[in-house]
Parts: structure tokens; sequence; C-alpha cells
């Protein structure tokens, strides 16, 4: 029989097709979470004489973007048994549920790929770049340190889930590349803690900084304790830091340096644009990595585009290829009224690329080093990277 690609019929279905996306078994508390998350009308699954052989699934939250946020569909679940690879299965799921996030009225998707070589040919771009820290505990110490300031308590994820959630959202709203979190991700993802998750690690502890009496950062994190000839040499792994202000910073990565019986902070995602690069006295100690992170579509590119905001400057025509979405095809106008537009374009890119400057990560400029985009109009390029530039790059700090 041939392969069909539909909506799982039911929660036995869904279930079924998250088993085998992974080729491993859902734990029942698993399930109980997953079911609320992703409902059986935001998957698409692959079915091989009605047996579930592959899915893709997509979370329904919003993203910061540049000026704003926007519906998004978080790619995730996404996997086929391996006795039906090469059949083209994977390009039916994902057409389709860029199909769906269209009818959904969500203008972006986005995800974290498991392996970074697939999800280029379907038109995600790398769109907001993370980073790793494997830092050495002994060699931490703040330059200029006016000394320690606030008090830290450990809380109950409970008590966490009020205390947290203020200081988070007050960075979010001005990161590109954040996601929104209602209650249910809150408490069921973000500060659950199964013991499935631990992976020989501790629980995780929940700390909350109080500077000038109020709640100005915190950390999620777990200890894993390791010993080496009498010697401790323990990793602090850590899930999220957020602070409000630089003084909060300081006092989130001191707090996180000075635990009992470890010798190493490890981090990930870690934010590129974290001033503590700038805040130790050595930068080397903290063992920084780059990595892809987080890749972007854009669904409906005129939506997108309309969205976000743009510096002042000359608008620029950018000419858009999209292979899998043919109502993306055409030429739209940057800065000054955004959209669609009939004039010739100036510059010629792939959607992926599109996707790879839309949330500040890299400019017109970065892509044509990587001969990504082809100027029509001499100027095009350096017009273009300057509306499209943020204050910050992107930053994701969560795998989804």
């Amino acid at each position: 029989m041939a392969i069909e690609i539909r909506q799982p019929a039911d929660e036995r279905e869904l279930r079924a097709a998250m088993e085998i996306a992974f080729t491993e078994g859902i734990t029942d508390e698993d399930w109980e979470r997953e079911r609320i998350t992703l409902p059986k009308q935001r998957a698409v699954a692959a079915f091989d004489d009605g047996r579930a052989v592959a899915l893709a699934g997509a979370y329904e939250f919003e993203l910061t973007t540049p000026g704003g946020q926007l519906p998004c569909a978080g790619v995730t679940w996404v996997g086929v048994q391996p006795t039906h690879r090469r059949q083209g299965i994977l390009r039916r799921m994902m057409t389709q549920q860029l199909a769906d996030a269209r009818e959904w009225g969500e203008p972006i998707a986005a995800l974290w790929a498991s392996e970074a070589a697939i999800y280029g040919r379907f038109g995600y771009g790398l769109a907001a770049p993370s980073s790793t820290l494997k830092a050495d505990s002994g060699r931490f110490g703040l330059r200029d340190d006016p000394g320690r300031q606030g008090t830290w308590r450990l809380v109950d994820a409970a008590t966490a889930y009020d205390l947290v959630r203020p200081v988070h959202e007050h960075v979010r709203q001005e990161r590109p590349g954040m996601r929104t979190r209602d209650e249910h991700w809150w408490r069921n993802h973000r500060l659950a803690d199964p013991e499935s998750w631990r992976r020989g690690a501790s629980e995780k502890f929940y700390a909350v900084l109080e500077l000038d009496g109020a709640v100005a950062g915190y950390a999620i994190y777990r200890v894993k304790s390791e010993w080496e000839g009498g010697f401790p040499k323990g990793y602090v792994r850590v899930m999220e830091a957020f602070a409000i202000s630089p003084a909060a910073e300081r006092e989130v990565w001191r707090y996180l340096f000075g635990i009992d019986l470890t010798t190493t902070v490890d981090v990930y995602p870690f934010d590129p644009a974290s001033p503590l690069f700038l805040m130790v006295q050595d930068p080397r100690a903290l063992h920084m990595g780059l990595h892809d992170g987080l890749w972007l579509r854009l669904v409906d590119v005129d939506a997108a585009l309309r969205a976000r905001s743009y510096r002042s400057g000359e608008s620029v025509v950018v000419g858009v290829r999209d292979e899998l979405c043919p109502w993306n095809e055409g030429a739209y106008r940057l800065g000054p009224e955004p959209g669609r537009t009939r004039a010739a374009p100036e510059l010629e890119l792939d959607v992926a690329d599109l996707g790879a400057v839309y949330l500040g990560a890299f400019d017109f400029a970065h892509l044509a080093r990587a001969d990504r985009v082809r100027e029509l109009t001499p100027g095009a390029l350096e017009r273009a990277s300057d509306l499209v530039r943020t204050p910050l790059p992107p930053f994701c700090p969560e795998v989804f």
C-alpha cells in the first residue's frame, strides 16, 4: 500500500507515532505532558498499512522578533522509522506541515535540528546561533569586582513558578529568538524534574536572587557529583540563568561558579552575546564553543516581513525563491512600508537565507561573504544590511 500522510486519528495513533519517531518508548508521565503540549491536530504522521512509521509535530507558541512577536510553529518530534528512510516521507510531512502552519495563521516556523544538515533543504535558515560554556570554576574571577550584592534563596518548583516568570518575561520581550511559555510549559516542561531527565545528576535546584528587595535574577541547575583521587570534580549543569541588570548578571554567575565540590560550570544553550565574556578576568577559562542553535522558516514571507521592525533607511526590494511554498515566490520590500511588491528586485536569495537574517543574527553582508545572496543593484547589500541589524543578536535559551 502507498504511504499515507495525515493527522493521527486519535491519541492512540499519536502516541504510537511518537514512539516510532525516536525508536523508543514513551513513559506514561511523558505522555501525559506531551498529549497536552502536542495535540493530535498539530501533528502529521506517515502510515504504512495503518501502522505509524513517521511523525512531525509543531508546538504552539509566539516567538519574539525584532519589534514584537509572532505566532510560531515550534517544530518537534520529527523522525522516520529506519525501515522507511530514503522514501521521500520526511519531505512530504514537512511540506504538509508548512501548509498546515499557513492555515493556522503562523507566519514562521522554528526548530532545533537533531541533525543540522537536514532542514536547510526545507527552507529553514540558521537564525539564532547558540554557544556552549564548559568553564573552569577555579579560574573564575570578576573584573573590578565591587563585592557580593543581594541575597539568594533556594525554592521549590511551585514557588519558582511565581518568582522567576517576571524575570524571564522581562528578558524575553527584548530578545528575538525567545519563545512565550504558558503555565503548562512552565510547570510541566521547564520546571518539571522527572528522574529520566537527570542522567546521573541531582534533582533540579531553583535559585532566586533578590536585589533591593525584588527578584532580579535566577538560575535553574543540577549538580553532577564526581571525585578523582580524593578531590571533588563535580559539574554544575545549568539549564537556565537570567538577570535583569548587569549587577544581577554578575551575581548570578558568581553564585553558579561558587557552588561547593564542583570544578566545572556547564551551560547549553549559552547566550553567545552574554556579558559574562567581558565580566571575567580570564575569558579563555570559559571554554566557549559555537553551535547552530535555532533554525527559522518563513511560512508567510509577506506577513513575517510586515511584522518585523527595521532601522531607518531607504527601502530595498528582495526577490525570494521558495521551492516548497510557492505562495512565497516573488519580490518584497524591506524597510518603510514592507511587504510584497511589484517592484524589480535589488537582491535575490532563497527563503532559507532570508530566514537567517530575519531575527538579526546575520545581515545581508554576511550572506554575501558566504555567497548566499545575489546583488542585482549596486549598494543594495549595504542598504539592506543596515535595515535588518538589531541591538542584540537573537538567542533561544531552550531546546524544544
